[in-house]
């Protein structure tokens, strides 16, 4: 059988398998008791495995099926869920999509996936569980005692770091150092410490951390981890002869006691918990409603796969048609004919729907970009040791595919900033009189013409003193412009290139990249984005975007003998001024517009149009807007509205000033499309 013709199909499916996987397996995090849960997990999982194998993938068949054992284990209660199952399983689908990604770059999809198989077959052995209930009295008692070597508690990536270099010949050792209770610059001595320590051997972890001992927040005593092949004596000698150090302690660390120090305290915490009988006849009865309820016929929707670039295709078909359409009724107003004109009229009000139908075709939930946001989340949140809760409303609105495609990235870069900027530590917020856990808001929803998807926060918000000052000593602004701007155009700073106020910079933020290419992007999809903030309360970051980027509304306007168009979703108004109205500041035309002062941009000097008509003392002004900030282009007449198809000027053109594309008339002209957004600055 030829299995090349299903494997874009095998492709497309195995993402939305391994998307309900992850977004199923946040909610299970949060509900480790219910089985429902599970069993979307497992019916997802075990679809993924008959399709594996029958592509003839064998890697990805053996780990879905690992998986699905340890699944069926958990809902049929031979295990219950803990935090590290649920690694385990995150592990697994980040092998899954790995591989799926390999075979849609046109790879084999193989992968090592030893280790997680053979996680995953202890779990379902429950050797894991047993390990560590065969040492709890052992380890208990140890502890208590004293005897289990080791004062900080090490992660599994530190204690894989200690083991290889114990294989390596290096010894692990921890060194607790005491400094004299009447030490003024403790800083500086510990500074001194770390200095000595590093050309003995390379530091592992530090109790209290590296940030707190800088910040000197601890007592007077501190605990390094460090490899090295000095024996215990050569560094307690060289650690005392930094001055003001009272006592050293050099502890050589047992790498298994360490392991089960480490299963002491998960056991401790609470993570490994077993179910009373009571909780286990209950879920008995939930998982025979599950097994019932799944054997019931579902009806679903009648669906079909369409290759997007046949929808592209269809697209530009539809786009030239609306060009001869344009001309038609270019035609019929000029024959004035009435059967001619009737008839065009049916024709515009059957493309229109048409149109319709294709654009809807091209809409894709924004759900498609939002659902990767709350694994992205969880792990910085853990990685940033904050609490944070991600909610997602409105994730059915609906965006052109080719917007869908660009504001991903944007996104990640704004939910970054929000949650290593914006949310405070826990502790800080309790200070605060908050709730340990921040929460973050994704939002989408339609207005108009237009989708709006928001970002809010209920963290620190924007301060204003401190984006001035970080704007001032980069130059972006003086100072005295800096005490006349109002608080959103405080915010807006924030946006400019290379700035940051992080203080420290971090993988997550801080290198003064990323709010710049955001603002950007959003504006070359014909979007803007706009800052609300309180300080101590949080902030909002809102992005409007256009609902589709290939048909536009514009209003078509003349300059000189040349035609433009001006897209329908920045204009205000149209007016017609007398030369006498227009007034002069600051080197600049303006006009008095409700109250308001509205700078004049010629447009005919802008795109140095060959004049060859005469000023008859009235000027053509189109009001357009850019968030806040309101421009006049002035133009020699107006046209008249008219939906056009955008078309890209190309590769050789990329460089023309506030011109964002082109399209072609009714009478064969090409008329091009003005960038708004350039224009106002």
């Amino acid at each position: 059988m030829e299995l090349n013709q299903y494997l874009e199909v095998f492709i497309e499916e195995s993402k939305e398998h391994l998307q309900a996987c992850n977004v199923h397996l946040l909610e299970l995090e949060k509900s480790p008791e219910d089985i429902k849960i599970v069993n979307e997990i497992f019916r997802s999982a075990h679809t993924l495995k008959g399709m594996s194998a029958t592509m003839g993938y064998e890697d990805l068949a053996s780990l879905t099926h690992q998986m699905e054992n340890v699944l069926d284990a958990i809902r049929n209660l031979k295990i219950s869920v803990t935090p590290e199952i649920l690694d385990v399983v995150f592990e697994a689908v980040d092998h899954l999509e790995a591989m799926v990604q390999s075979i849609s770059e046109g790879g084999d999809g193989k992968r090592d996936v030893s280790s997680v198989v053979e996680k995953f077959k202890k779990i379902e052995k429950g050797e894991a569980i047993n390990t560590i209930s065969s040492t709890i009295q052992e380890v208990a008692a140890a502890v208590m005692t004293e005897k289990v070597v080791g004062k900080n508690n090490y992660d599994e990536f530190e204690m894989t770091v200690i083991q290889q270099s114990k294989e390596q010949g290096f010894n692990c050792f921890e060194i607790t150092v005491s400094l004299r209770e009447d030490c003024l610059l403790k800083a500086a001595r510990v500074f001194m410490v770390f200095e000595v320590i590093e050309k003995i051997g390379e530091v592992i972890k530090s109790n209290p951390s590296v940030d707190q001992l800088e910040e000197e927040q601890f007592d007077h005593s501190f605990t390094i981890t460090v490899v090295s092949k000095e024996t215990t004596d050569d560094i307690e000698k060289k650690v005392l002869k930094v001055s003001e150090v009272q006592k050293v302690e050099v502890m050589s660390l047992d790498i298994e006691q360490l392991r089960q120090q480490t299963e002491a305290v998960v056991i401790e915490a609470g993570l490994l918990e077993s179910q009373p009988s009571n909780v286990k006849e209950n879920n008995d009865v939930q998982v025979e409603e599950e097994q019932k309820k799944s054997k019931q016929v579902s009806v679903a929707n009648k669906t079909i796969r369409v290759n997007i670039e046949r929808l592209d295709i269809l697209m530009n078909l539809f786009e030239e048609l609306v060009i001869d359409r344009g001309r038609l009724e270019q035609i019929s107003r000029e024959l004035n004919n009435q059967e001619l004109h009737e008839t065009v009229e049916r024709m515009t009000r059957v493309s229109g729907d048409l149109q319709n139908i294709i654009l809807n075709m091209r809409m894709v939930p924004v759900d498609t970009v939002f659902s990767r946001f709350p694994r992205m989340v969880r792990q910085l949140a853990r990685d940033l040791n904050k609490k944070l809760n991600l909610d997602i409303i409105g994730a059915e609105t609906e965006l052109d595919r080719t917007v869908i495609d660009e504001i991903g990235d944007p996104l990640v870069h704004l939910l970054r900033n929000a949650i290593d900027h914006g949310i405070e530590t826990p502790d800080v917020r309790r200070q605060r009189g908050k709730n340990e856990e921040g929460t973050i808001v994704l939002k989408a929803y339609h207005s108009g013409n237009h989708v709006f998807i928001e970002i809010e926060d209920d963290g620190a918000g924007i301060s204003r003193e401190r984006v001035l000052q970080k704007a001032i000593n980069k130059g972006i602004v003086s100072e005295q412009v800096a005490a006349s701007l109002t608080d959103k155009q405080v915010y807006e700073l924030i946006f400019a290139s290379g700035f940051s106020t992080a203080e420290k910079i971090s993988d997550i933020s801080g290198r003064g990249v990323g709010l710049d290419v955001v603002k950007n992007t959003i504006e070359s999809l014909g979007g803007s984005v706009t800052i609300d903030s309180e300080l101590g309360k949080g902030s909002i970051f809102s992005i409007q975007l256009p609902l589709t980027l290939s048909i536009i509304s514009v209003m078509l306007v003349e300059i000189q003998k040349e035609k433009y168009a001006i897209p329908l979703s920045s204009i205000i108004e149209t007016a017609i001024v007398k030369r006498e109205e227009i007034l002069n500041a600051h080197n600049q035309k303006v006009i008095d517009f409700r109250g308001k002062v509205v700078p004049l941009l010629f447009l005919k000097d802008l795109f140095e149009v060959p004049e060859v008509k005469e000023d008859d003392g009235f000027y053509s002004v189109v009001i357009v807007r850019k968030g806040d900030r309101m421009a006049g282009l002035v133009v020699d007449s107006f046209i008249g509205q008219q939906e056009v198809v955008l078309k890209s000027l190309g590769s050789y053109l990329t460089s023309a000033f506030a011109i964002s594309g082109a399209t072609i008339l009714g009478d064969g002209q090409v008329a091009l499309i003005v960038d708004c957004n350039a224009l106002i600055k």
